[in-house]
């Protein structure tokens, strides 16, 4: 029998399938589990690699290894650091002693696909970082999202990893989620934006793209991470959606699905969200990966290992993650659970991408070339999402840019002020100490001796004495201005504790993070004694600066209030210490704006802006009726006057609409301060005739273009078909005769009002 697998002229679906023809039932279910912690399947010893029991137990078991997840994972879960995990220079070593493990164990030779974690950057030793996936929303700049992941997946690829798992996929319901940081926004058609950018971005350099998660995991119930989103069709697909959809046009080549359930049914066990939605009206081709040890999470439903693996991969999982129950999957065939036939499907799968992906004719790196390193000296993408990424809320008196002429002296007080780790989020490898630039030693970098800079952290964020606020405050007396640093943590690093899919637990005492995956909030003010300590430095009445750097929105009331200047910054990477303090000194003008909305409480929630307009939101006797900031506000240090705004034609058919044609709203922009700037102009409708409730007001188009003083740019936005349409009374996506208002927006103030109509 003519072995056309190892046919390199023949395609990869063809190659695939001979090869699965070859396979016995066992190495068919070794090809779609991904059981391994790659991080235990070595230990180093020097600047060697031992491999472990994990792996080659492993391989032995199923003849071969389908995927190994993470063997570059570096963090405290993991327990690998600088000493103890694989630094850029043993890249090549550790991954061919693994990679000809599986080879020389393998009946047929077939290698290992390798995934690594991406979800703002490379999650390894030396990984190249990003912002979270919020500031990256916050710059409302797509092309430069698709630029740094071009970055990271150039990393990943010279690392020999095929498939980078990204956050690309949750929207932002409620920032009391852990996980907040993980969206780009709050609203659907930002996040597609974002979405299919990275997506375009890591796949062109030939690592593919695996976006998560899938779907509706930031409408946990109460915030609480992988609860209930309890929601109908409608909601899923007005808001939910639209993400995945993009992202798969991009060309995403694996989804993985989220631990949450929908109306009753969890995503892992859904053949209506994996096959119908995903497959047949999205068209997706590609891997269908679980999350960590979410297929076991399923006998709350079967009661047993083996029908769970089988309910999810007749469901749609086609790759497992860590769990017990597709490892049961042979079991399952021989109990009648499921059949072959449904683990060929699977298993074909994932050879394709092997072929796909030249990992038989190329299974190993080059030990002599193979140094992959990306520094923010040599690729500034990361700076420059940063940058952008920053949100001015508040600038009394142009505090901002400060003016050190006179200045003597300036107090940074904060937990936020001189700490990078605080900067980066969850999902963070250990840095190096010149690989990333914290608050203060980016602003003293720049100020140098001009101006004497005094710090003190004044607090821990999760605790701290009322000593140290004294202190604090002592040190601020004798400044003539103040910068307060505050906010969240996400880091790992101090204390954490982790359940086996690697989410923080909370244990009492063990936990120096209040956001990151499984610490969810239920309220939203800042925590420990940063409120005590703000509160303590406003009474000084000294010129305050205030900059929030945080994973999710916290309800600052009191800080917006008092201070004389707001910035807000949600983690905004390794360099963002230097983004930050740019901004201050003016050498950079502010250009982020809200993702999302920030409430005055918890109690206010949700505050998203796009509200549907069947009830009047935010309504309490005890409340305010609106949130603190909402999507869309940022300030910056410039003015600009738009003129020529003109629609293209205020009157369309549904059928001009089916044909490509659209509303066309142009306008001539100019920066009429004296610094360069970037406007951000907003296109939102509002539906004024609908078979469903519609929302107040939905984002439909928006642009960004750096000014110079008195330029002027022309700036095009584009309503189309899709722009237009709904979900109808009979669940059917269609475009409905009737009247929208459009509204054009910026810095969170209405530039243009106008009317069009779609005609029958």
């Amino acid at each position: 029998m003519t072995e056309k697998f190892r046919d390199a002229s023949l395609l990869a679906s063809t190659r695939a399938k001979d090869l699965l023809s070859r396979l016995t039932l066992l190495e068919k279910v070794g090809q779609i589990n991904q059981k391994l912690y790659g991080f235990q399947a070595y230990e180093r010893k020097d600047d060697d690699f031992i491999l472990t029991h994990h792996l080659t137990d492993e391989v032995y078991y199923y003849g071969g290894l389908g995927t190994l997840y993470g063997l570059y994972r570096a963090d405290p879960w993991a327990n690998k650091d600088f000493k103890t995990g694989i630094t850029t220079e043993g890249v090549a070593k550790a991954y061919n002693k693994v990679q000809a493990y599986v080879i020389s164990h393998s009946r047929f030779g077939i290698p290992a696909l390798m995934s690594t974690e991406c979800p703002h950057g490379h999650q390894a030793l030396d990984g190249y970082l990003l912002p979270v996936n919020l500031a990256m929303g916050a710059t409302f700049n797509p092309s430069l999202v698709e630029d740094a992941y071009k970055v990271c997946g150039a990393q990943m690829k010279s690392m020999g990893v095929n498939l980078g798992l990204i956050s690309a996929l949750d929207v932002l319901r409620d920032p009391r989620w852990g996980r907040s940081e993980e969206c780009y926004s709050e609203d659907p058609y930002l996040s597609s934006r974002m979405a299919e950018s990275a997506v375009l971005g890591c796949q062109s350099q030939g690592v593919t793209a695996v976006i998560k998660h899938f779907c509706a995991q930031g409408e946990g119930t109460g915030g609480i991470n992988a609860s209930a989103a309890r929601i109908g069709e409608r909601e899923l697909r007005e808001i939910h959606l639209p993400s995945t959809q993009a992202a798969i046009a991009a060309g995403a080549g694996g989804v993985m699905a989220a631990y949450n359930e929908i109306d009753g049914v969890p995503c892992h066990a859904s053949s209506h969200l994996l096959k119908d939605i995903l497959r047949d009206e999205f068209g997706f081709k590609g891997v269908v990966m679980a999350d960590g040890v979410a297929i076991d999470r399923l006998n709350a439903l079967t009661g047993d290992f083996a029908k769970s693996g089988a309910l999810a991969l007749r469901s749609g999982i086609t790759m497992s993650l860590w769990d017990v129950g597709f490892s049961k999957l042979k079991e399952a065939v021989e109990k009648g659970y499921i059949t072959e036939a449904e683990i060929d499907v699977a298993a074909l799968e994932i050879l394709t991408l092997k072929f796909a992906q030249g990992l038989f004719e190329h299974p190993f790196l080059d030990e002599a070339t193979c140094l992959p390193t990306y520094t923010y000296t040599e690729y500034e993408e990361s700076l420059n999402l940063s940058r952008e990424s920053v949100v001015l809320l508040k600038n009394e008196n142009t505090l901002l840019p400060l003016q050190l002429e006179g200045v003597q002296s300036i107090a940074v007080i904060g937990p936020n002020a001189d700490e990078v780790y605080h900067q980066l989020g969850d999902y963070t490898p250990p840095i190096k100490e010149d690989q990333g630039i914290s608050f203060l030693s980016g602003l003293q970098s720049l100020v140098g001796e001009q101006v004497s800079i005094h710090y003190h952290k004044g607090s821990n964020i999760m605790d701290g004495t009322l000593e140290e606020v004294e202190e604090a405050v002592a040190l601020a007396t004798t400044c003539d201005l103040v910068i307060l640093a505050l906010g969240g943590s996400s880091s790992r690093f101090k204390g954490a504790k982790f359940d086996t899919n690697g989410a923080a637990i909370l244990e009492e005492g063990s936990l120096q993070m209040d956001c990151g995956e499984g610490v969810d909030c239920a309220h939203l003010e800042l925590s420990g004694l940063q409120n005590i300590l703000a509160e303590r430095i406003f009474a000084l009445h000294k010129p305050t600066v205030s900059i929030i750097i945080a994973g999710r929105p916290y309800a600052i009331s009191s800080i917006a209030k008092r201070t004389g200047a707001l910035l807000y910054s949600f983690y905004p990477g390794p360099m963002g210490g230097q983004a930050l303090a740019e901004i201050v000194l003016g050498k950079v003008c502010p250009s982020g704006r809200l993702p999302v909305s920030i409430p005055c409480s918890a109690a206010q929630l949700p505050v998203y802006y796009n509200f549907k307009t069947s009830y009047t939101p935010m309504i309490y006797h005890n409340e305010k009726s609106k949130p603190l900031y909402t999507f869309g506000d940022g300030l910056d240090y410039t003015t600009y006057d738009y003129k020529h705004i003109a629609l293209c034609t205020d009157v369309l058919s549904k059928e001009a609409l089916l044909q490509g044609n659209g509303f066309t709203l142009t306008m001539d922009i100019t920066n009429t301060g004296t610094v360069s700037g970037s406007p951000v102009p907003l296109l939102f409708i509002k539906d004024q005739e609908a078979s469903t409730m519609r929302r107040e007001k939905e984002l439909k188009a928006f642009a960004k273009s750096s000014l110079a003083p008195n330029e002027t740019k022309t700036f095009t936005l584009t309503l189309n078909l899709e722009d237009l349409s709904i979900w109808n009374s009979n669940m059917q996506f269609t475009v409905e005769a009737g009247t929208f208002t459009l509204m054009l927006e910026d810095k969170g103030i209405r530039i243009w009002t106008g009317v069009v109509e779609v005609t029958n």
